[in-house]
């Protein structure tokens, strides 16, 4: 600056931090192109901090008299450290962290905040954060010397802009899409610290804080020129997830290791369409269910892809492509589909192949049996064993049916439920009690059916003076059958849900099963333990509570 006249090297100051807030302001207008909303708070206040901090230089150089000049330096001061906040915030939001949300973080902040911002307003009482004075060179302006209170002020003020820092590069270590340019402007907005230290130690530039200068550059860098990239490094956080990035024009535009790793052919294929290079994942994507099935690593791996636009809706940018892989799912909906398949072809087997010889076989008994003997034992027998064998069939075929998924849910309340399912049994004498109640998402035909085997297992084994008590779970979302008969010893708890054991003569053996089988079609857990009276308890977890 020593070649340049005072005059000059004053206008250029002047003009320097001036641009530096139109810069800052003039991109405020631009931010609604930001698709993440703490993304854009962030940098709003970051553009608004830094541009007032830029506008309170211009005024602590051209403000002809003193005290104006320090009302806007201090002014400039307290922009400058909530400029460092905002910059914090924007950084985690930007990198996908929760630090800004985490309230105690907050109250920190602002606190530190509230107690350096009084230590730089009541400056003129104790002069331990500045000193200033008129000096010449390199133009007539006011020199400010600070004190310990701002080294102490500014060190933690650089050590937290530093933390922001480290969280953008570790993103862009992290983020296999090339992110030189962010990198490049993340590093000019460092660089006035360099014009901070000269301005301290040399007469050559004025000593004062550079940095609005290097924010300006970061903003209009990247909401004027790197937009899309900026978003598309936001979107892709995972470097271990394939992503594609596509202009409006549905053309590639940059892809990460992973993504070429899975299609090989984006190694020599860029700003082609996604519909010339990767036509499956093209009519994936227009498409109802975004499966995307291919051959990779030797087996067929399945993904699930995912759009996200970045820009406007009056002006979108283009879209992020995500390929997670949802292998272990498809895999076991493809399995429990096939499973529904045989449980249907044997409802299908025993609804026709064994149901029609039986209702032969009842017939042509209804049509001898006039001329038999009714006292006759054999007749009696012949008749249970037709009944049994129609109660068999039944019970297999609901077995059958209610194993397979639930697709149909509702709310059913507990205590209404209960009472329904309650009058549908032969109770007897016996009695029942709701202790608690609650909502949850169940099928009703299913679950009625589940009721019922329970309450006919208690009333079964426990005698037709059983009292059966149902309620909602103290410490799990799920609910409890409970009863006072003889219960279950423990030795027989993981048998009694098997298809076939019974300990009745009478019995089909099916009950628990269906019971078993229609909590598992739901997604729910059911055991056995001792109930409070001695009897069986059964209880049904991971029940989805309506609240």
């Amino acid at each position: 600056m020593a070649l340049l006249s005072p005059s000059l090297t004053f206008s250029l100051y002047v003009g320097w931090f001036a641009l530096a807030a139109v810069g800052c302001f003039g991109s405020v207008t631009r931010l609604q192109r930001i698709s993440d909303a703490d993304t854009r708070r962030g940098l709003l206040a970051l553009l608004l901090t830094s541009g007032g901090w830029a506008t309170a230089h211009v005024g602590f150089l051209v403000s002809p008299a003193r005290q104006l000049k320090l009302g806007w330096y201090v002014l400039g001061l307290i922009l400058g450290l909530a400029a460092v906040g905002a910059w914090l915030y924007f950084c985690s939001a930007y990198t996908n962290r929760t630090y800004h949300r985490n309230p105690t973080y907050r109250r920190l902040a602002i606190g530190v905040f509230v107690v350096l911002v009084a230590v730089k307003v009541t400056n003129p009482l104790h002069h331990g954060y500045f000193t200033a004075t008129t000096v010449a060179t390199p133009f007539p302006h006011l020199s400010v010397s600070t004190g310990p209170l701002h080294w102490t002020a500014m060190g933690l003020s650089y050590a937290l802009a530093f933390v922001g820092y480290f969280m953008l590069l570790e993103l862009f270590t992290a983020i296999d899409l090339d992110t030189r340019p962010l990198v490049l402007l993340v590093g000019i907005s460092g660089l006035p610290v360099v014009a901070d230290l000269v301005g301290y130690t040399m007469p050559i530039l004025v000593d004062i804080t550079y940095e609005p200068l290097g924010v300006a550059v970061f903003a209009i860098g990247v909401v004027f020129v790197y937009l899309d990239r900026f978003e598309a490094v936001q979107l892709a956080t995972e470097r271990n997830v394939p992503v594609l990035v596509l202009d409006t024009d549905g053309h590639i535009r940059d892809t990460n290791r992973a993504a070429r790793h899975l299609f090989p052919d984006l190694d020599t294929v860029r700003d082609a369409p996604l519909d010339a290079v990767l036509p499956s994942v093209a009519e994936c994507l227009d498409s109802e269910n975004p499966i995307l099935k291919i051959r990779y690593n030797g087996g067929n791996r399945y993904f699930r892809i995912t759009e996200t636009p970045y820009g406007t809706a009056k002006r979108g940018l283009g879209s992020t492509l995500t390929f997670t892989d949802v292998t272990e799912r498809e895999q076991y909906r493809h399995e429990l589909e096939r499973q529904n398949e045989r449980l249907d072809r044997f409802a299908s087997l025993v609804s026709h192949d064994m149901r029609n010889p039986l209702n032969v076989a009842q017939g042509r008994f209804d049509l001898v049996r006039k001329d038999l003997d009714p006292s006759d034992d054999n007749v009696a027998a012949i008749e249970r064993a037709l009944t049994r064998m129609e109660t068999l069939i039944d019970e297999m075929l609901t077995l059958a049916r209610n194993g397979q998924q639930v697709e149909q849910w509702d709310a059913v309340r507990l205590s209404t439920f209960v009472s329904d399912c309650w009058a549908m049994v032969e109770t007897g004498e016996a009695k029942i009690t709701v202790t608690s109640d609650l909502t949850f998402e169940a099928n009703p035909d299913r679950l009625k059916r589940l009721f019922e085997n329970l309450f006919r297992n208690a009333i079964e084994h426990g005698g037709t003076d059983v009292t059966v008590t149902v309620g909602a779970l103290d410490d799990e979302a799920g609910f409890f059958v409970a009863d006072d008969g003889p219960g279950i010893p423990g030795t027989e708890r993981n048998n009694v849900f098997g298809a076939g054991y019974t300990t009745s003569e009478t019995g089909t053996g099916f009950g628990l099963a269906i019971v078993d089988d229609i909590a598992a079609a739901h997604g729910w857990e059911i055991r056995i333990i001792e109930s409070a009276a001695g009897g069986a308890r059964f209880e049904v977890v991971d029940v989805d509570i309506v609240e």
